[in-house]
């Protein structure tokens, strides 16, 4: 899959769909994780992913976790998951509410309101390491997504300003070994094209990087256009 160099739009909407028609696997929600480097387009692609669960006839709008709000700064980038475990993930799987306080990054400490996360049909958790192998048997759907380095520094840059330059050097050699030693891309049922080339409606479509690992059933692929890109990455 990660040597592959075809391009396949696809809809957010079919793509909401087939994770409700999948099995909950985490008590009675399906647990969605949007995974991969940082300034790839995963906080866009969870955005868009929840606008189309909301979309759909009888579905609500799904809580989207972001892990940047669950981290106690710019050293717990891995080290926050017993937090996310403890008041997230293991009341949705005893079928009870969660919640979390989200971290303020200017005043660099948690901030006082708690944050609920429902055990609702479908929750997205969205963030570098959110689809770690400790979660990976309870999850719906695996994504990773991905694009060109220089224009995943360039976003980070734009969106944290060059005063995270020294700190942000250190993150991406972190999550590299992480994707390294968890193999997180090759584990992942859907690979994201962060940065696509091909016409779209990014509203509503993404661009998948080759095939599906197709893992837990439920998830196989329905009128999806196959479309080679004209620059192999």
């Amino acid at each position: 899959m990660s040597g592959s160099s075809a391009r396949v739009v696809e809809s957010y909407a079919g793509l909401a769909d087939r994770v409700l028609r999948a099995p909950a696997r985490l008590g009675r929600t399906r647990l969605v994780a949007v995974d991969g480097p940082s300034g790839a387009g995963k906080t866009v692609f969870a955005a868009r992913l929840a606008a189309a669960f909301a979309a759909l006839p009888g579905a609500g709008p799904p809580p989207v976790v972001h892990a940047d709000d669950l981290l106690d700064g710019w050293a717990d980038q891995f080290t926050f998951w017993p937090r996310l475990e403890e008041t997230v993930l293991a009341p949705l799987r005893a079928g009870r509410p969660g919640g979390y306080h989200r971290y303020s990054w200017v005043r660099r400490c948690f901030t006082p309101r708690l944050v609920p996360v429902p055990p609702s049909p479908v929750v997205i958790l969205e963030g570098v390491g959110v689809a770690r192998s400790a979660i990976r048997a309870e999850l719906a759907l695996a994504v990773f997504v991905t694009a060109p380095t220089r224009l995943r520094v360039a976003r980070a840059l734009a969106r944290d300003g060059a005063e995270v330059a020294a700190a942000l050097v250190r993150w991406r050699r972190n999550e590299r070994a992480h994707f390294t030693t968890e193999a997180t891309r090759r584990h992942a049922d859907l690979v994201v094209d962060g940065a696509p080339e091909l016409p779209h409606d990014p509203g509503r479509c993404y661009v998948r990087i080759g095939g599906t690992a197709d893992r837990r059933g439920g998830l196989r692929r329905r009128g999806a256009r196959p479309v080679r890109s004209p620059v192999a990455r």
